[in-house]
C-alpha cells in the first residue's frame, strides 16, 4: 500500500534526502490572497465581519462571539463520565509533567557590584485555539491551556468554531474542557477569523469587550496557518503547523499489527496526514502493507485513511542499517517519531530531531496524544529540526536586569568606549564617560 523508497547501499546527503522523503506539500502563500481581505475586514469592522463571514463558512451566526459561563456549565454537567474521567486523568498528567518545565530566576554576579538577572515572565494574555473541523478536539484544549496556566498566564481565552448542530456554539466537549481547566473565556470563532479577531480584540454584540491577545497558539487548518503568518509581530505565534506526521523507525523485530495500526491512527486526522515508515527489514515492509489493507478496510475513516497513506506525503523507506535510518529520521524531523526497534531506549537517544520521540511497542502515539504528560502540540514540515513543541515556556519570556554599580561601570568603561568607537557609535561611548566628569 505504501510507495517505497530503497536507500540500502547509499547514503544521501542531507540536501538529496530532504528532496526524496515523503512530505505533504502544503503552500500557505497560495492561500494568502484570500486570508488577508478577510484579515483586514475584520480589523475594520470587528465582530459584525466576524460574524458575517463566518455564516458562510460555518452556515451559523452565533448570537454572540463570547460564549455564556452557563453554556460552560451545562456542558460540563452533561459530559459522558467516561469522557470526564479521561480529561481529568490526562489534565493531571500533563500538570505534573508541565510543573517541571517552569524556570526559575537567576542572577549572575560578573564582578563586585555588577549582576545580570533573567527574569522568566509570563506573556499577559493569550489566545488558544482548539480546531472544529473533521474532529473535535478537547484534547488539545488540555495541550494549550495547561502550559499556559503553569507559566502563569493571568488572562487566557480558548477559540473554537462555532457548529451548526449545536446552535452556534463550540462543540460541548471543548466547552466541557474549558470548563474542567477553570477557563472562563471562550470564543465561538474559528480559523482565520479566529486568529484575526484576537490579534485586534472587537466590541461583542452585547457591548463587551474582546480584548486581544499578546500570543495566539495552537494548530488549524490552513487558512488559520496563513492568518498566523500575516499577524506575527502585532502577535506572537507558536508555529506555523501543517498536516499531522507519523515516522517509525522499526527493524525485524517489530509488531507489524503495531506499525500498521500506528500509521493508520495518523492518517486518519486528514487526507494530507503523513504515515512513513523507515525500516530495516523488507519482510516488515512487506507484512506491514498486508496489515494496513486489512486494517483500513475496516477502520471508520477507510476513505480518508486511504488516501492518506497512498498520497505523495507517506510511503515505506528501506535502509541497509539503524544509523542509516537514524540519519533519515533526523532529517525527515518528524512531528511524532515512534522507535520499534531492539534496545529502542538506546536507538531513542541517538535521535536529534523529532517533535516527539514514543520508545518501545507500549508507548504510542495515541498515548502522547491523550494521556502521556507530554504534550501534543507539536511542528511540523521538518521544523523539529530547529523548534520544539508547545510548552510552558512558550508562555514566557526572558528578561535580563543589568544591576551596576559605579564602580562597576568605572571599571569596565574603558572596555565599552574603546567598542563603541570601533563602531563608529562615540555617542555610545560618551554616555558611559558622561557619569565620570573630571
Amino acid at each position: 500500500m505504501l510507495s517505497r523508497i530503497d536507500l540500502r547501499g547509499r547514503v544521501p546527503s542531507a540536501a538529496e534526502l530532504r528532496a526524496a522523503l515523503p512530505r505533504a506539500e502544503v503552500d500557505v502563500d497560495a492561500v494568502l490572497h484570500h486570508v488577508r481581505p478577510l484579515v483586514e475586514d475584520v480589523r475594520a469592522r470587528g465582530v459584525e465581519a466576524v460574524l458575517e463571514h463566518g455564516e458562510k463558512f460555518d452556515k451559523v451566526r452565533p448570537a454572540s462571539v463570547r460564549v455564556p459561563a452557563a453554556e460552560l456549565e451545562r456542558a460540563l454537567a452533561e459530559l459522558d463520565p467516561a469522557v470526564r474521567a479521561a480529561l481529568e486523568e490526562s489534565i493531571a498528567r500533563a500538570r505534573k509533567v508541565h510543573a517541571d518545565q517552569r524556570r526559575v530566576d537567576t542572577t549572575t554576579q560578573v564582578v563586585p557590584g555588577g549582576t545580570v538577572t533573567e527574569r522568566w515572565v509570563p506573556v499577559a494574555r493569550v489566545g488558544l485555539y482548539a480546531p472544529g473541523g473533521l474532529a473535535v478536539y478537547p484534547s488539545s484544549v488540555v495541550m494549550n491551556v495547561v502550559p499556559a496556566q503553569i507559566a502563569g498566564v493571568e488572562s487566557l481565552v480558548v477559540c473554537s468554531p462555532p457548529q451548526e448542530e449545536f446552535g452556534g456554539l463550540p462543540h460541548p466537549a471543548i466547552l466541557a474542557a474549558a470548563a474542567l481547566l477553570g477557563v472562563t473565556e471562550v470564543w465561538a470563532v474559528g480559523g482565520a477569523l479566529a486568529v484575526a479577531l484576537l490579534a485586534y480584540g472587537g466590541t461583542d454584540t452585547d457591548g463587551r469587550a474582546l480584548e486581544p491577545v499578546d500570543l495566539v497558539t495552537g494548530p488549524g487548518n490552513i487558512y488559520l496557518t496563513a492568518a498566523k503568518r500575516l499577524l506575527r509581530g502585532l502577535i506572537g505565534i507558536d508555529s506555523e503547523a501543517g498536516p499531522t506526521e507519523i515516522a517509525i523507525l522499526a527493524d525485524g523485530t517489530a509488531d507489524p499489527v503495531h506499525v500498521a495500526a500506528d500509521l493508520i491512527s495518523q492518517a486518519e486526522h486528514d487526507t494530507l496526514a503523513a504515515s512513513v515508515l523507515v525500516t530495516t527489514s523488507e519482510e516488515l515492509a512487506d507484512a506491514v502493507d498486508a496489515e494496513l489493507e486489512r486494517r483500513t478496510a475496516a477502520t471508520k475513516h477507510a476513505e480518508r485513511v486511504r488516501t492518506a497513506l497512498t498520497g505523495k506525503q507517506s510511503g515505506t523507506v528501506l535502509v541497509s542499517d539503524l544509523a542509516d535510518g537514524l540519519r533519515v529520521v533526523d532529517v525527515y524531523a518528524a512531528e511524532h517519531l515512534e522507535i520499534q526497534t531492539a534496545d529502542a531506549r538506546e536507538v531513542a537517544s541517538r535521535v536529534r530531531a523529532a517533535g516527539a520521540v514514543f520508545v518501545g511497542p507500549h508507548s504510542p502515539v495515541s498515548l502522547g496524544d491523550y494521556c502521556a504528560g507530554s504534550n501534543h502540540v507539536l511542528p511540523t514540515g521538518g521544523c523539529a529540526r530547529h523548534s520544539s513543541g508547545l510548552s510552558v515556556q512558550t508562555f514566557l519570556r526572558g528578561i535580563h536586569v543589568i544591576d551596576y554599580s559605579e564602580d562597576a561601570l568605572r571599571e569596565v568603561a574603558s572596555h565599552v568606549v574603546a567598542l563603541a568607537n570601533a563602531e563608529d557609535l562615540p555617542a555610545h561611548g560618551e554616555a558611559v564617560t558622561a557619569r565620570f566628569r573630571g
